[in-house]
């Protein structure tokens, strides 16, 4: 059981319940959440000077006043999600929050009626209701305004905040009907009404315990704080408190993914601070060596050009400037007081009306930002950072490449069946592709907003990923109890002056077979270029089809092999696991050692493949779409290299970018590869790559040897010369 925080600072029991009770009770004066008297009078003060803090008050008054002039619209809940009385109710949450600020900041008491008008209109409109009617069947988590609870609690956790602003205007009658007719209804229903759901570590229960635990600190029931802290028993096996225990790794990596990370960043920081301006003794940004704060910097860093990685479900449009980060950065900010987030600050454009709002905006006004380092990094994954890992490799430039590679846990019912895949960012852009979700999200027309079919049937399937699909079936074959219970083993990761390497491997995502990758971000001497090594080992008793796809994005601009293509007629590549969803447009045998295929990114740069092939290795050509009557999947291609009836096979390839396409200017300049080579030399303790680029030779060492340190240096002989690798991996130039 998670002790409480309070009690480690006291000797006495008697001494905890007195001093914990006085330190709740003295914070009774409202507001006491996320917005304290004393930062009324700082926002106050802020917005009397010129700067980004009064822009951001103007700004949100100039929205609130549009609507003061209008009627209150809480219409009866019809729709899911996206759909009017869906988007309706959300804004009139958003409206209660941002006029609640205004009317502390102006002291203007049109605004707080405003929001005391829309609360006694839920009031009256809320006993009224039944589950929502569109609510999923059988679902354990339904709701009352919207059809799933989970946006019932974030629209508690506004509103609640809502009512704290401009509680001191209401008299004892109002009060009465808002709380006993909605607030504690509500606050009920989503705790004691859906244990299952409140109880769950899951970014459900997060906004659930949120929710209920600030709703505690508002209406002086220190219980709810309790029991949102440390589930409804009081057990420590759920609540806010074990959450934090369990979906962050020890470096603040969040374990359904950087979309997911985002989302649950919201209430995990608005109930933090309205712990720590209520309860302070909790201490709670240092709870588990500060881990709040390093996942609101893991989720930058889970970032390229200002859109997070879009792995597991995501939605591919999120970025730094979501709410939620912006609210994360302003809390970083003042607790850390590092320079660097108000580099991320300045990028988001947007400041929250809050105390920690009020330094950051001045900060930036005193120009004190200084550069946020995106680094290379292993992020552990799991609560203890032993379930794999999600890997970061990084060049110096801010849209430079990167790669992701992911040997990393399964993300709960979010997660992707798609071990050991990656993507390749450059020049701003998407190279090497990740679905993300089959989702439109908010789109009623689109089944609701709500993930749609082709989610199960593609976007989670391995096929649509970058990594090894055995014999046309997914992953732990699509079983999310087993994918959850096994994760892949990073082995090593390593940065050096060379670049960046990692291997990861997985034994369990098929019965009989291992999968092992090793991945290399890396510089080639003398002619300032970068390129991607991608060596996947796979192996198995008996013999399969292994298929190894490259989503790409961009346009297919040429193979140094003959392919046949399907102009006329068009076939589905197969018929479960995400192949009934790819037309099969061309198929081609390389009969080359290597085999290159080159496309053009809108970034205006041209990519090459290089494949080591011996000419052994079938390329399929597909586009998306087949199976698809309700043109519910974006178009997007792939080439998947193939080989049948193999036990062993090593997929060795080398990615390169090149040249520059401009038609504004209508030039284009290095449109061909200058590799021409790419060979792999036997050795038994390296993996050796020789490449030849532009009439010059490099070798390429990497000690694969198991082990997350350097091991010590090896050396060994190449061309009748001796080499030492004193570092996991090198580049020589020959």
């Amino acid at each position: 059981m998670i002790k409480n925080l309070c009690s480690l600072q006291q000797k006495s029991a008697l001494l905890l319940f007195i001093f914990c009770s006085l330190s709740f009770s003295s914070l009774a004066a409202h507001p006491n959440l996320v917005i304290t008297q004393d930062d009324v009078v700082k926002m106050r003060n802020a917005i009397m000077q010129e700067g980004r803090f009064q822009d951001a008050y103007l700004q949100v008054k100039q929205e609130v006043d549009l609507h003061l002039a209008m009627p209150n619209v809480v219409p009866v809940p019809k729709d899911g999600g996206g759909g009017y009385t869906h988007e309706r109710h959300k804004k009139n949450y958003q409206l209660m929050y941002n006029a609640g600020v205004v009317y502390q900041i102006s002291d203007n008491e049109k605004y707080a009626d405003y929001v005391k008008s829309l609360l006694l209109d839920y009031a009256a409109l809320y006993p009224t209701l039944g589950l929502h009617p569109q609510r999923k069947v059988n679902a354990q988590n339904p709701g009352v305004f919207f059809w799933q609870s989970l946006n019932e609690a974030v629209w508690l956790v506004n509103t609640i905040q809502a009512y704290d602003l401009i509680y001191n205007t209401l008299d004892e009658e109002d009060r009465s009907v808002i709380e006993n007719q909605l607030l504690r209804p509500v606050a009920l229903f989503l705790s004691e009404g859906q244990p299952s759901t409140f109880n769950k570590v899951h970014n459900h229960g997060t906004w659930a315990t949120a929710g209920v635990g600030m709703a505690g600190y508002v209406l002086n029931e220190p219980e709810w704080v309790e029991k949102a802290l440390y589930d409804l028993e009081k057990s420590g096996k759920g609540g806010f408190l074990k959450q934090l225990d369990t979906l962050f790794s020890p470096q603040g990596y969040y374990n359904e993914g950087p979309y997911y990370q985002r989302y649950a960043l919201m209430p995990f920081v608005t109930f933090a601070k309205a712990i720590e301006n209520n309860e302070p003794q909790r201490n709670i940004f240092d709870y588990r060596d500060k881990v709040l704060l390093k996942a609101i910097n893991t989720t930058i860093q889970l970032s390229y050009n200002g859109l997070f990685f879009p792995i597991n479900d995501a939605i591919k449009s999120k970025g730094i400037d979501t709410i939620e980060l912006v609210y994360g950065v302003a809390v970083a900010y003042q607790q850390t007081k590092d320079k660097g987030l108000l580099d991320i600050a300045k990028q988001q454009g947007r400041i929250v009306l809050t105390g920690d709002g009020v330094d950051v905006a001045k900060a930036l006004d005193e120009n004190k930002a200084a550069p946020y380092i995106f680094e290379s990094m292993a992020l552990g994954d799991g609560k203890d950072g032993d379930e794999g890992a999600l890997v970061i490799m990084r060049t110096e430039e801010p849209q430079g490449e990167t790669v992701l590679f992911k040997p990393a846990a399964q993300g709960l019912g979010h997660g992707h069946f798609d071990k050991l895949t990656w993507q390749l960012y450059d020049k701003g852009s998407e190279i090497v592709t990740d679905y993300g979700a089959a989702r439109f999200l908010n789109v009623e027309a689109k089944f609701g907003g709500r993930y749609l079919p082709e989610n199960n049937s593609y976007a989670k399937q391995t096929v649509a990923h970058n990594t090894v699909v055995v014999d046309e079936q997914s992953h732990f074959s699509f079983n999310l109890e087993k994918a959850n219970a096994n994760a892949p083993t990073l082995h090593f990761f390593e940065n050096n002056e060379h670049g960046t390497v990692a291997r990861a491997s997985i034994e369990t995502a098929y019965d009989d077979v291992v999968l092992d990758r090793t991945i290399a971000l890396l510089s080639l001497p003398t002619l300032n270029k970068r390129i991607v090594v991608d060596v996947f080992d796979v192996s198995s008793d008996k013999p399969h089809t292994y298929d190894l796809p490259l989503h790409y994005s961009g346009h297919l601009i040429d193979t140094n092999f003959e392919y046949q293509g399907y102009t006329n007629t068009l076939s589905a590549l197969g018929s479960v696991s995400g192949y009934q969803h790819l037309w099969l447009r061309a198929k081609g045998i390389p009969k080359a050692d290597m085999a290159r295929v080159t496309w053009l990114n809108s970034n205006g740069r041209f990519y090459s493949q290089h494949s080591v092939t011996k000419g052994n290795e079938t390329f399929l050509f597909t586009q998306l779409g087949a199976g698809d009557p309700n043109f519910n999947l974006r178009n997007e291609s792939s080439v998947i290299r193939r080989v049948e009836g193999k036990a062993h096979h090593q997929f060795v390839s080398v990615l390169e970018p090149h040249g520059e396409y401009n038609p504004s200017k209508e030039y284009t300049l290095g449109a061909e590869s200058i590799i021409t080579s790419v060979q792999t030399v036997k050795n038994d303790t390296l993996l050796l790559l020789v490449i030849k680029a532009a009439e010059q030779q490099f070798l390429i060492a990497i000690n694969t040897t198991d082990g997350s340190e350097s091991t010590e240096s090896v050396s060994f002989d190449f061309d009748k010369n001796r080499y030492t690798l004193s570092s996991r991996f090198a580049v020589y130039a020959l």
